[in-house]
């Protein structure tokens, strides 16, 4: 059975090594953010660096999860000092689960949030696809599938909430998110 695969990428007004308070803010909210996700049902695992400082992302160990990579829009720090994003990788059982972690809760609280810590782009912050049962998605797969997305807009190869498919190819929603199924008419 395909599993739902979500990749998200935002760029922050400061860098992750930025002592502000509202940095700090961000950070643990963040951890926060990502032991609730964990417990949640549909969740499956995430990209998570092997030892890795705040901030030393393009330097970490990933894993099976590959090579850290960005998008080409990036344009700040890449070392520990600079780097000035958030992005996350995850894997999830199907996307109404996705949908309800990212949605309500603490991550919905964050999200309310987001322009207090992120910079506003004309880019796409996440992509979700679908991946065949047992394969972990990469950092690069990520990236790609999110500027696929931004230059070609929502298709079966890389897709959002509101435009999504199902593992066929069929596009398909969630009441309420996007298009309308038989069922929910």
């Amino acid at each position: 059975m395909p599993h739902l695969a979500l990749y998200t990428f935002g760029v922050l007004k400061s860098p992750l090594a930025d002592p502000a308070p509202l940095t700090d803010e961000f950070y643990d909210i963040g951890e926060a953010v990502y032991r609730r996700i964990s417990q949640h049902p549909g969740y499956l695992a995430r990209a998570e660096a092997a030892d890795a400082e705040r901030g030393a992302l393009f330097e970490a160990d990933w894993g099976a999860w590959g090579e850290f990579a960005v998008p080409t829009w990036y344009g700040k720090g890449r070392t520990a000092e600079t780097t000035a994003l958030a992005t996350t990788l995850s894997l999830w059982t199907d996307l109404r689960p996705a949908v309800d972690a990212v949605y309500t809760g603490l991550h919905r609280e964050a999200l309310n949030r987001r322009h207090d810590w992120f910079e506003r782009t004309a880019h796409p912050g996440y992509v979700f696809w679908w991946v065949s049962d047992g394969v972990i998605p990469t950092w690069q797969e990520g990236v790609a599938r999110l500027e696929h997305l931004h230059d070609h807009g929502s298709a079966p190869h890389a897709f959002t909430l509101h435009h999504a498919f199902d593992p066929g190819g069929t596009p398909t929603g969630i009441k309420g998110t996007g298009p309308k199924r038989e069922q929910d008419r």
